[in-house]
């Protein structure tokens, strides 16, 4: 080979790396925070079809989620712009996603141990799915959190694992999805259904000169941004409320204070609740819940299921027909029990366990417990069991911002 074509083809192979090495640089500055939160994604508990268990997985988010651009945006007011959001900013336009947010149940209250700590309980029912419990890290302006995402909501197949890089790309949306969490102030908020309308469920469409929320970005926003329930609050009072796939719902929100709040939106009675545009955001403090009846009145804690809780709203329902209102009376039961106080974290979860939905009555379709969870306000950790396996030791999960 002569020394012509010996520096043509060393110069060749040097253009070809230094190509590859470009490429390389370029697609780690565009996803480097993207890339090592995709490494991190752990199966924490594999699936178990025989119980209904989908698997559960776990996923620290590095880096900026983009929750600014977000808020600078002015929000979103549907889900085709929040995926329109998600696939720019998070997989940049390189793989379209979906969400669907499917009829759930869920049970919560709020209580105090008896070394006085605050906390807040909380199941998810619906049907088998795979689950992930998303870590955001403390930057400027923004709390460090610990929530639960369910992978179904962004179109992951219930009945299988993740499947390949697409799918765990996808789950890099799952920050946008929480269903509970809590931040490192000690803020805790879960969403419920709530049926609302009268012939079918009519979502809650708040359409002023507001900015826009979708269910679950509203709870994002409490977690990243808010100190304490009244900032949540504020929050909340802030943007138009847009519920996500023609489905109603409401809130709960507590911090470290022993300080709770539910959040209804809503429009006359039951059977006339049926424009969302014209629904209005009721808070109820723990401390001035008086009008929702003598539990409420005689406590600091409050319970949550999937009716609403406003006197006076629903016409001619008797109580037993009131979705969740069953698992409602046998919380405020157990808790009336102990006078208001759990030894601790675990006795909490015990109560959960009651309304487990494998065991309990079947009134929505959602025959499972897909999580449930004890969120220590105080110490700013979590008591993390999936799929009502409440006593077996490698189902008991526990967290915290350490």
């Amino acid at each position: 080979m002569n020394q012509k074509m010996k520096k043509i083809i060393k110069w060749s192979i040097t253009m070809c790396i230094l190509i590859i090495l470009v490429f390389g640089i370029g697609i780690y500055a565009l996803w480097h925070n993207e890339i090592s939160t995709l490494s991190s994604i752990t199966l924490l508990r594999d699936r178990n079809d025989a119980h209904e268990d989908g698997a559960v997985y776990s996923m620290h988010v590095k880096g900026d989620f983009y929750l600014d651009d977000f808020v600078k945006q002015g929000g979103v007011s549907n889900d085709t712009e929040l995926i329109n959001f998600i696939t720019t900013k998070l997989t940049k336009n390189l793989l379209k996603m979906n969400i669907k947010n499917p009829e759930i149940g869920c049970s919560s209250f709020t209580v105090h141990s008896k070394t006085n700590d605050v906390l807040f309980a909380r199941n998810y029912d619906f049907s088998k799915t795979n689950t992930c419990i998303v870590f955001t890290d403390a930057q400027k302006g923004h709390h460090a959190t610990i929530s639960t995402a369910d992978l179904q909501f962004l179109g992951i197949d219930p009945n299988k694992n993740l499947n390949g890089i697409m799918d765990k790309v996808i789950a890099l949306a799952a920050p946008y999805t929480p269903l509970d969490g809590i931040n490192d102030a000690g803020v805790s908020c879960g969403i419920y259904m709530t049926y609302q309308g009268d012939k079918k469920t009519i979502p809650t469409d708040q359409n002023t000169d507001k900015p826009d929320l979708t269910s679950t970005t509203l709870l994002r926003m409490i977690l990243d941004y808010a100190d304490n329930v009244e900032e949540a609050v504020k929050i909340a009072s802030s943007y138009d409320l847009h519920d996500s796939a023609k489905t109603s719902y409401h809130y709960m929100v507590a911090d470290a204070s022993g300080k709770s709040a539910i959040l209804e939106w809503v429009g006359k009675t039951d059977t006339t609740d049926n424009d969302g545009n014209a629904r209005k955001l009721v808070v109820t403090y723990n401390d001035q819940d008086d009008t929702i009846g003598k539990y409420e009145a005689n406590s600091n804690h409050q319970v949550i299921t999937n009716f609403i809780l406003q006197p006076n709203y629903y016409h001619n329902v008797p109580a037993q027909n009131k979705k969740g209102f069953d698992r409602y009376t046998q919380l405020w039961n157990e808790l009336n029990k102990r006078n208001g106080i759990v030894k601790d974290d675990q006795e909490a979860m015990d109560i959960l366990s009651t309304v487990g939905r494998r065991n309990w009555k079947n009134d929505d379709g959602n025959g499972n417990t897909v999580h449930s969870v004890i969120y220590n306000l105080t110490d700013k950790s979590m008591l993390w069991v999936p799929n009502e396996n409440y006593n077996d030791p490698i189902d008991i999960f526990k967290f915290d911002f350490k």
